[in-house]
């Protein structure tokens, strides 16, 4: 039997994924002691109620979070979520935030789900995790379009530089149809290589992004 490796954060009540984007609201849209009044004695339900952005916790971005002709959460193929065969790449040693395409040189990436561990997310809850995250490089992004790289994830703020306006990760990653997942955690738990990766949200027509309940089946 595989072993399983969680790699998503918990979506809880007020917290902020990213800076400037509203922590969700969960509550009760009926109690359990509402619940009494609509059911035989002794039976009794509750239903939750959450109000959210879209970029909320661990969450997959879609072409359509980019670009208004690609596919949304509905056309997300799940060949490229479900089960897909991973590789770790570790960049936990670096002099600077970017990441280059050097540190894939190495890997055969074709076809599979590209995780870039770098530790960050033992950041997560502070501000630290907001300044100064590590991301990947437009010329990262290009080789891994170019070396067929299934899905791309990472364990930070961004996969992009934020101290600009521009997002070229995202623009090339989302042009050649590959999904991006954004702030894993729990990498160090994983293996190089060895194990499959899954990461599917609700399938929501209209939206590019959604929250996913990422995970490993390793061995």
């Amino acid at each position: 039997m595989p072993r399983f490796v969680d790699l998503s954060h918990i979506v809880a009540d007020g917290m902020i994924t990213y800076p400037g984007l509203p922590g969700p609201r969960i509550s009760d849209h009926l109690s359990r002691e509402e619940s009494r009044h609509h059911y035989e004695s002794g039976t009794e339900f509750h239903i939750g109620r959450i109000e959210m952005v879209a970029n909320t916790g661990t969450y997959l971005d879609t072409p359509f979070h980019r670009f208004a002709d690609g596919y949304d959460l509905v056309g997300l193929p799940l060949d490229r979520v479900a089960e897909v065969e991973g590789v770790v790449v570790r960049v936990l040693e670096r002099e600077a935030p970017a990441i280059g395409p050097e540190v894939f040189e190495s890997l055969d990436v074709a076809g599979k789900a590209v995780l870039v561990h770098t530790g960050w997310d033992r950041h997560w809850g502070t501000d630290s995790y907001f300044e100064g995250h590590p991301h990947l490089t437009e010329s990262a992004a290009e080789y891994l379009v170019e070396n067929r790289a299934r899905l791309v994830g990472i364990d930070s703020l961004n996969i992009d530089a934020t101290d600009g306006g521009a997002r070229p990760v995202h623009t090339v990653l989302l042009a050649a149809g590959i999904p991006i997942v954004e702030h894993l955690c729990g990498l160090s738990g994983l293996p190089e290589t060895g194990f499959r990766f899954s990461a599917v949200p609700v399938m929501v027509a209209g939206l590019g992004t959604f929250p996913v309940r990422a995970y490993a089946a390793v061995g």
